[in-house]
């Protein structure tokens, strides 16, 4: 058995959206940075929602990131030095993102990884599956369902831009999207961004 003086490995914060991930995720890379281990963080270049060049959470709480297209791009960007990696929104990589964890885990760095777990529909999301199964922590975080108060552990979307109603990748925030528990969670209720269910445009 081979003992690292740094021993690399995967933890995977996931759950719905409103649900505290990237809160958490840049909780513990601040901790690692106040531990002075150097950090970097990256975020895939389609979530431009609140910050082009922060990972940054719906309560504000953000740090420094780096937004790649690809995630084998993360690889290439990765010093010598650090020791933490911080991944934000990992749902919106391709499975490419896996090896690329995996890879810098082998490498002895510690790789925190934030995601939604299920889409809009309450599906398994992107390379989240296989992340959480590699994962030597997994961390699954709730948040309060806006129906009925329990916890929520589903994403509804509640509008989406006109033609775009079923795309299961659609970058949005509270004027989209609320957190759902399983019992209000609903399906094919997306309306028309500008538009009321009823088809009246909304003033």
């Amino acid at each position: 058995m081979i003992h690292r003086t740094i021993p690399g490995f995967i933890e995977v914060v996931c759950g719905s959206m409103f649900s505290g991930k990237t809160e958490e995720l840049v909780r513990r890379l601040k901790r690692a940075q106040i531990a002075r281990q150097k950090t970097q963080v990256f975020k895939p270049m389609i979530d431009n929602r609140y910050s082009v060049d922060h990972v940054q959470s719906h309560d504000a709480n953000r740090i420094l990131s780096k937004p790649v297209e690809k995630a084998k791009d993360i690889l290439k960007l990765v010093d010598d030095n650090t020791r933490v990696v911080g991944i934000d929104e990992a749902q919106f990589f391709d499975d490419s993102v896996v090896d690329v964890a995996q890879k810098l885990a082998f490498r002895g760095i510690r790789v925190i990884i934030a995601g939604l777990d299920m889409d809009f529909r309450g599906l398994p999301f992107g390379p989240m599956p296989k992340l959480l199964a590699i994962a030597e922590e997994v961390t699954k975080l709730s948040a309060v369902c806006v129906v009925c108060g329990n916890a929520a552990s589903r994403t509804q979307r509640v509008t989406s831009p006109k033609g775009q109603e079923g795309s299961q990748v659609i970058v949005g925030a509270k004027e989209m999207y609320e957190a759902r528990c399983r019992f209000c969670h609903e399906l094919d209720v997306v309306s028309v961004a500008g538009e009321r269910s009823d088809g009246e445009s909304s003033k």
